[in-house]
């Protein structure tokens, strides 16, 4: 059988479906393990995901005789087939383990354990895929620009279906569908070749994932699901009386509508309350962060109860306002400004599903708030919703908005980010109407501590002399309230705040006229705090938008010391997140060392690793660059965009396209005569990190408060640019690669590979202790470095003798 150099143009159709499947996968993945785990382990799906491929990059290397040229597309086809056929599998196994995560234990053996098994199962699909991509890269060079392009715009792609079918139905149907997709990938492979056995094995697993679709779907509407979750962070989840799916959650309702129970709250006052009595339902995103709905029938009267609740305080001081509600939910804090009579109120909610959720199935239940006269909804991001709109607010309330969800762009970038940076309350504070006031609750001691410093910190940004005259802050329990105005607090409303406080219980923590908690003037007032930060190993200091992490305060000195403290301000959860990103940075590592560069090394040799080792560091440096500037974008992106399902339609999208454009431009650029073109390339390159890199925050700046679609071009031509020329840089390597070290396209795909995985918990974990700009910045010096790389390779004066060396090493089998 003579060997094929070419691939059909069915060949990219099958990269193509096959790229797009296993981003779909990973998306999907990520949305999954927020549900089923919590949302700092969804973030570990990137690593996992690029681990995956790499591996089976690695083990193309390492099996030459397992992948005889001339059957490259039985085998493209096959493990494309074992790809799907393995997303599936896995995703059952995945169904019958529940993932615990005791707070107080998180690096116990059996936890450990169970993530590595959840890692290791999870990634078995990606490293069929990885399989598949890497023998359409390496075993047609003369083809390599447009199957890369192909593979990226692939990738692409898959940003913009998995939103729809998300949009569409739910996780487990749309993991079927995503099983069927690549499997008609497979057939694509097999387009023109004579491989019956195959193809009908191929068309059999169509046909029956399809069937399984089908009955799935229909079971689904019946309400006995094939596939269903069963565990949700360590335990069995009861029954739903609803449930939906989107891009960036996934929105259950419980309980029973004729229930009659105590009002819950979470800073509800139970002096006044007595023997109140209410219906109520608990609807809930990702399995945790809850909000509640609340049987209303047009009689405010039963609800009276709310104003006991410390989360409502600005309505006792700002009588008659025109209202803005952050994080609508499930109409709560709508309800609570009917109870005050409130002049109108605006409940900007960002999740669609919600909004759909109460207004709809439960709108009779909730009382159809969107029909209420003084109610009106918004579905946006509220920042910046409020940064477009001119209207200004008396009241502006944002209690206890977190989600805790994890969304495409990684775990660490929360959607309520941006709510709680001093930009965001710079933006929040100037749609005050003068005297207005922002109502800011959390639930535990350091987040309300970092709001204080937030707010004394946003007030000083738009020339408040004396903030500590502007706050106030009055807790219940563990719930506090932050109060803050551009105009100091009056004598009446501190009169109020105090009467209200006393008749409820409340604990006025901090007020200009004093208060409870040494902690909170020394904050307020801007005196030293390193003591109580030492104390407490809290970071005090406000974020911004370049560091947007607001839930996360632990200093990365203190990573150990940490773990002893009896008492942590609540911040246990917060921190185990950041441990156990330390956690996967470590694991990562070692299993990238163990399973993909220590046998890539001991194939290839010493000899051949000194030789070969500037295009080493050059594949390294742009697995490493490309990492830290694509995390970095979608992190800044997120912000600036307003939505997360931007991240996917808009930054993600246009990255992976432009960069999949930038390898197609690079098949008619001639290597083998001159280093000019790519050099060229690579120049351009580091100019458009270096001009973006300084201008993006200025222009993200100036178009903040633009319209969407404004800032969806805005930031479709930043990222255009940068996509465009880091998709040529691996292409081209490899072609000057390919002149002096022919027969190490797997090793150093695997090389890149390697950086990759690490660089994606790397990336964020540069911008979550250092800011995004540094994530940036590092992925351009990536790129500064594999550059000088590639020139010493060329200057090196590489000889066609390293390619016999190779040959002597054992190297050259591969590619028999």
């Amino acid at each position: 059988m003579t060997m094929d150099t070419r691939i059909n143009r069915a060949g990219y159709v099958g990269l193509f479906i096959v790229a797009s499947s296993a981003l779909m996968y990973e998306i999907l993945l990520t949305r999954i393990f927020s549900v089923t785990m919590w949302y700092h382990f969804a973030f570990m799906v990137i690593s996992i995901a690029m681990f995956g491929l790499t591996v089976g990059a690695v083990c193309v290397y390492l099996y030459p005789k397992f992948f005889p040229r001339e059957l490259t597309k039985y085998h493209l086809s096959l493990y494309s087939l074992l790809f799907s056929i393995s997303m599936v599998a896995s995703f059952v196994i995945q169904l019958y383990v529940p993932f615990s995560f005791p707070s107080d234990d998180i690096l116990s053996l059996s936890v450990v354990a169970n993530w590595l098994f959840c890692y290791f199962v999870i990634s078995v699909p990606f490293i069929f895929g990885g399989i598949c991509t890497c023998l359409a890269l390496t075993r047609f060079p003369m083809q390599l620009s447009k199957l890369y392009a192909a593979d990226l715009a692939g990738a692409a792609a898959g940003c913009v279906i998995i939103i729809v079918s998300l949009e569409t139905t739910d996780a487990p149907t749309t993991l079927i569908f995503i099983a069927i997709f690549a499997c008609t990938g497979a057939l694509f492979f097999l387009y023109g070749e004579q491989f019956k056995r195959l193809t009908v094995a191929g068309l059999f697993c169509l046909v029956s994932l399809s069937l399984l679709a089908a009955g799935h779907s229909w079971l689904t509407r019946e309400g006995t699901p094939l596939l269903q979750i069963k565990y949700v962070k360590g335990a069995l989840e009861p029954p739903s009386l609803y449930e939906k799916w989107n891009s960036f959650s996934r929105v259950k309702i419980f309980g029973d509508p004729d229930f009659m129970c105590t009002p819950f709250g979470w800073g509800l006052s139970p002096k006044p309350v007595g023997d109140t009595r209410v219906r109520q339902l608990w609807l809930n995103i990702d399995a945790h962060a809850t909000t509640i709905l609340t049987k209303f029938d047009g009689d405010i009267r039963p609800l009276s109860y709310l104003k006991c609740d410390v989360t409502n305080l600005a309505h006792w001081i700002k009588p008659n306002a025109d209202v803005l509600v952050i994080g609508a939910g499930g109409g709560r804090d709508l309800l609570s400004a009917l109870v005050f009579d409130q002049k109108s109120v605006l409940g900007v909610e960002m999740n669609p599903a919600i909004v759909s959720a109460v207004n709809g199935p439960f709108g009779e239940f909730s009382g159809h708030l969107d029909k209420h006269p003084k109610i009106r909804f918004v579905v946006d991001e509220a920042r910046s919703y409020v940064a477009r709109e001119n209207d200004r607010f008396d009241i502006i309330q944002i209690s206890l908005i977190d989600t805790w969800a994890a969304t495409a762009a990684g775990a660490f970038v929360l959607t309520e980010n941006s709510l709680y940076t001093l930009e965001g309350w710079k933006i929040f504070l100037q749609h005050l109407t003068p005297d207005g006031i922002i109502a800011v609750s959390r639930g535990s001691a350091a987040e309300n501590y970092r709001v204080a410093s937030l707010a004394r910190a946003a007030l000083l940004s738009l020339g408040v002399s004396e903030p500590e005259n502007n706050i106030a802050v009055v807790k219940f329990r563990t719930v506090a309230t932050t109060l803050a105005s551009r105009s100091p607090l009056s004598a009446h409303q501190l009169d109020t705040l105090e009467n209200v406080s006393k008749e409820m219980g409340f604990n006025v923590a901090y007020s200009p006229r004093g208060g409870t908690d040494k902690f909170y003037p020394p904050i307020v007032k801007g005196e030293n705090t390193g003591s109580f930060e030492d104390r407490y190993l809290i970071d005090l200091a406000p974020p911004t938008d370049d560091k947007p992490f607001f839930f996360h305060m632990l200093r990365p000195t203190d990573f150990f010391r940490f773990w002893t403290m009896s008492d942590n301000l609540g911040m246990g959860r917060n921190a185990g997140a950041v441990q156990i990103l330390l956690l996967v940075i470590i694991v990562v590592t070692i299993l990238t060392g163990v399973f993909i560069l220590l046998p890539i090394f001991a194939k290839a040799g010493l000899p051949v690793y000194r030789k070969a080792a500037p295009f080493m560091l050059f594949f390294a440096g742009i697995g490493l660059g490309f990492m830290f500037v694509e995390i970095s974008q979608l992190q800044r992106f997120n912000i600036f965009l307003g939505h997360p399902s931007y991240s996917l339609s808009v930054v993600l999208f246009t990255l992976l396209l432009s960069c999949g454009f930038g390898s197609y431009l690079t098949w008619k650029v001639d290597t083998t005569r001159s280093f000019r073109p790519t050099a060229v390339r690579l120049i351009m390159l580091l100019g458009a990190l270096l001009f973006f890199g300084l201008l993006t925050p200025k222009i993200i700046q100036t178009f903040q408060a633009s319209a969407t679609v404004v800032r969806i071009l805005i930031a479709v031509g930043i990222l255009t640019p940068l996509g465009l020329f880091m998709g040529m840089a691996f292409p081209l390597g490899m072609s000057v690669a390919s002149r002096t070290h022919p027969n190490l396209a797997p090793w150093l795909w695997g090389v890149n590979g390697a950086t990759s995985v690490c660089g994606s918990v790397l990336a964020l974990g540069v911008a979550l202790f250092f800011g995004i700009s540094t994530a940036f910045w590092l992925g351009a010096c990536c790129y500064v470095i594999s550059g000088i790389a590639l020139y010493f390779s060329i200057s090196g004066k590489q000889t066609d003798s390293t390619a016999e060396e190779c040959a002597d090493q054992g190297v050259s089998s591969q590619v028999a």
